[in-house]
């Protein structure tokens, strides 16, 4: 499996060759890399690190922690944390970057370095650019033994982060106090386990975790998609819980189960979020191209308020949040970003609005979610070869179907009548994804097809 370098950071699958996999050395000069920038940057010469509880983390982080405080930057490390609990460290702490070790929804042989800026949001696409040329020219230098960093921990970030929260003046805390709800998580073996149970308890909810010991080893497949989240489903039902709540390994994705055991949908968290934010505070909202139309539907349907879609990636829906000043944004895949509390993907402040709409709304899971907009969502992948030429796949496909809308921001997006369908080539994954949305599964199916079988004329 190739090795990923990209403008957000570094990602790969434990071991193998160096360049090929991730292994010591490229954590080390991806580390280097990243730490130079830092210091041409910034006057503070401190960085946040944390990480998810994959098996390999804590080796990665010893890795990054010695690497920086050889370059003279000093550390402070939360340990076990969440990606947005790194985010909200970063300015807490005034550092001038953070570095979050996670592969998210990666199976356990992966892991990741992504790098965040002194605002302890994603770092740009220029800024990725200038560390990836000082990885590649290997143009950086170390400090000698007296001006090596210093090294600190602070486990106390994750209680800050949840008490930031509860402070917002959107969450309604005695109403969901009221409530008494029974929630049902599924932790994936990773942090969500010291992060989500906290903020239940702030919240007063009664909770029964599942997949709780922080071992790494995942009990399923860690990305929160249908088919791998049977045993929570069921666990809703037996515990009779009123919803059931998931998050990826590193709290930054969120997807809901109702109460009868079916899926709540991870494209509806974001806009069952929005529908609470823009009754509170009109605005705009924004998702990315990959996104479910229903939030445009929901948006729209507010008064004095509008929808703008951004490229995929954290990094460009904030970009479009801020030109647009957004009240909420996020993305398809369980991600909500809240600007009120930091522009990062956020599962915890995710759950606590959600309990909030529920018990202001006084609905079932289920009853809430029959009230939006009802599109179904596939998404697949095509695996990459060494021989694949997507540029030629995407033109192909392009000159197919020149009838239609097109939208060329991001890959290829193509907008029909009863439906759209996205193809881009990951920034995680060795893989061309195909999302697609529809009315109904019949007219999801045409869709796809239609365009797989011109993608076939070029790959088979």
């Amino acid at each position: 499996m190739a090795l990923i370098k990209s403008i957000s950071g570094i990602r790969g699958e434990i071991g193998g060759a160096p360049g090929v996999n991730l292994t010591p050395i490229d954590i080390v000069e991806c580390t280097a890399g990243y730490g130079k920038w830092v210091l041409q940057n910034s006057t503070a010469k401190k960085v946040v690190i944390g990480r998810d509880a994959r098996i390999s983390g804590s080796m990665v982080q010893s890795l990054v922690t010695n690497t920086l405080l050889m370059m003279g930057i000093s550390v402070v490390d939360l340990g076990l944390s969440t990606t947005p609990t790194v985010e909200i460290a970063v300015p807490e702490a005034h550092a001038g970057g953070g570095i979050i070790l996670t592969a998210s929804h990666n199976p356990r042989q992966w892991n990741a370095l992504k790098f965040l800026n002194e605002k302890g949001e994603f770092i740009s696409a220029d800024d990725g650019n200038e560390i990836l040329t000082y990885i590649a020219d290997k143009d950086f230098d170390f400090a000698d033994v007296d001006a090596l960093g210093l090294y600190e921990e602070d486990n106390s970030y994750i209680q800050k982060h949840i008490s930031k929260i509860i402070r917002l003046p959107l969450i309604n805390e005695s109403s969901i106090q009221k409530k008494n709800f029974k929630v049902v998580v599924d932790c994936i073996n990773s942090t969500g386990a010291i992060s989500i149970a906290p903020l239940l308890d702030k919240l007063r909810c009664e909770y029964v975790l599942i997949n709780e010991e922080m071992t790494g080893d995942f009990a399923h497949n860690p990305e929160p998609l249908a088919q791998h989240l049977t045993q929570l489903c069921d666990a809703v039902k037996e515990h009779q819980a009123d919803l059931g709540i998931v998050v990826d390994p590193d709290v930054d994705r969120l997807a809901f189960i109702a109460e009868d055991g079916t899926l709540f949908g991870e494209e509806y968290t974001l806009v069952a979020i929005a529908d609470f934010i823009l009754s509170k505070t009109p605005g705009n909202t924004v998702s990315n191209l990959s996104s479910t139309r229903a939030l445009h539907d929901l948006t729209i349907s507010h008064a004095d308020s509008a929808y703008y879609a951004s490229a995929v990636g954290e990094v460009n829906v904030v970009k479009k949040m801020k030109e647009v000043n957004a009240v909420i944004g996020g993305e398809g895949n369980g991600g909500i970003i809240y600007p009120g509390l930091h522009f990062g993907r956020d599962a915890l402040v995710g759950i606590a609005m959600f309990l909030s709409l529920l018990a202001e709304r006084d609905k079932k899971v289920s009853e809430l979610r029959a009230g939006y907009p009802n599109y179904i969502m596939a998404k697949e992948k095509i695996q990459l070869t060494a021989d694949m030429d997507i540029p030629q796949i995407l033109k192909t496909v392009e000159n197919s179907f020149t009838d239609e809308k097109l939208n060329f921001e991001d890959g290829l997006k193509i907008d029909f009548k009863e439906g759209w369908v996205h193809l881009r080539k990951s920034n995680t994954e060795p893989i061309i994804r195909i999302y697609a949305e529809a009315k109904n599964e019949e007219t999801l199916r045409s869709l796809i097809d239609s365009v797989r079988e011109v993608v076939d004329t070029v790959t088979v």
